[in-house]
């Protein structure tokens, strides 16, 4: 199921798309605003665990594309998320090995969306990622990812490490991309596999690292330590498609 992205204005807007179980993805409100209907707004965002940025007017009446914001304005989902059962379930419709992507704190929507297509091209049943501190699905993303996001399945939940700890218990492993890792080529990418993805900069959280099983690191000979999220997701995906196609 497929939603144009758009933002929604005005009060009685913005909560009549919450209470039809529309996707927003964040919303933001006028600081310090405490009357009534914007109290039951928030409300039911926090009910739904949508994302709450609190700005200034001048802030609102820039994004507003009506002029008509009354301090609220909700920015909906340009595709529907799916459930993380959905993605388990394409890989037995397959009869395939579960093999999906967690990304933890990208908040690029150009990063997001190349990495969906790379999910899709290696052959992945899905990606996962966190309701908060991340980028949800804009049609930045839906553009970037060139058509793949029609077909692979992206599941939001609100903790990353308990999603891995209830994984872990249906057979899935985890490999962490961390540059403290063994060599991606020495680890073992095959089987049932969640590839664990952290953004630019700060990398996978520790939590998140702790519940891994595994760490894989991408050789580098440069003179800077890192690659951008998507090309370090890329690099590390197709090592585990080449293992995968050894396999077979």
């Amino acid at each position: 199921m497929e939603y144009e992205e758009s933002r929604i204005e005005g009060r009685n807007a913005v909560l009549e798309a919450f209470r039809s179980g529309r996707t927003i993805d964040k919303l933001y409100v006028l600081d310090g605003c405490q009357d009534g209907p914007v109290r039951t707004i928030v409300r039911e965002a926090e009910k739904h665990d949508t994302i709450i940025s609190y700005v200034k007017k001048e802030r609102l009446d820039q994004m507003s594309e009506t002029g008509k914001h009354q301090g609220v304005i909700a920015v909906s989902a340009a595709y529907a998320y799916a459930e993380v059962e959905d993605l388990l379930e394409a890989a037995r419709s397959k009869g395939e090995e579960p093999f999906l992507f967690l990304l933890d704190g990208i908040e690029d929507p150009h990063n997001l969306g190349a990495i969906i297509r790379t999910a899709n091209q290696v052959g992945a049943h899905g990606v996962i990622i966190p309701k908060h501190r991340a980028v949800g699905l804009t049609a930045t993303v839906a553009r970037t990812s060139a058509g793949a996001l029609n077909y692979t399945p992206v599941a939001k939940v609100t903790n990353l490490s308990s999603t891995i700890k209830d994984l872990k218990k249906q057979g899935i492993w985890f490999a962490c991309a961390d540059m403290d890792g063994a060599p991606m080529y020495e680890v073992n990418l095959t089987g049932a596999l969640g590839l664990v993805i952290g953004a630019e900069g700060d990398g996978v959280s520790p939590l998140v690292k702790k519940n891994c099983d595994m760490t894989a690191a991408i050789p580098m000979r440069g003179d800077i330590d890192s690659l951008n999220a998507s090309v370090a997701a890329g690099v590390l995906a197709y090592e585990a498609l080449r293992q995968r196609l050894k396999k077979c």
